[in-house]
């Protein structure tokens, strides 16, 4: 039987690698944090990707790599848990800061809404809605 309290320590850290990997450049770690059937994809981009395998290819050709743009942090905070069995519906505020020739920049803050699933592997994004409630100047290559 699950353990609500170790299903959402694991949650947060599903939600922690995400911002590891993704600021890391690691790809195919962070496209391995979704389900086969997944869907991920920043709001500006009208395609989604989906799986693993598309989710890391779409991330790295919108990523810069850290001598192709700035460095920069994804910070997660008020994290909402709702458990459902063997799926979760998670909403998220998240804050990217960059680099820049003034020192550190607040580029977006927005909202995540997460439809998680368990699986063999632990927990898995089955689909990531990024709401990008302020933006800025992203230094994303498209």
């Amino acid at each position: 039987m699950p353990n609500v309290l170790e299903d959402r320590e694991a949650i947060r850290e599903l939600l922690a690698e995400y911002c590891f990997a993704l600021d890391e450049c690691r790809f195919e770690a962070m496209g391995a944090l979704f389900s086969e059937s997944a869907e991920w994809g920043p709001e500006r981009i009208p395609q989604k990707a989906r799986g693993p395998r598309e989710i890391a290819e779409l991330a790295r050709s919108i990523v810069p790599l850290p001598d192709e743009g700035p460095k920069r942090r994804h910070l997660t905070t008020n994290i909402v848990i709702r458990l459902e069995g063997d799926t979760a519906r998670v909403k998220s505020n998240f804050l990217m800061v960059r680099e820049s020739p003034g020192g550190p920049l607040l580029a977006i803050a927005g909202t995540y809404l997460d439809q998680l699933v368990r699986t063999p592997a632990g927990w898995r994004f089955q689909r990531r809605e990024i709401q990008n409630d302020i933006a800025g100047e992203l230094g994303l290559k498209r």
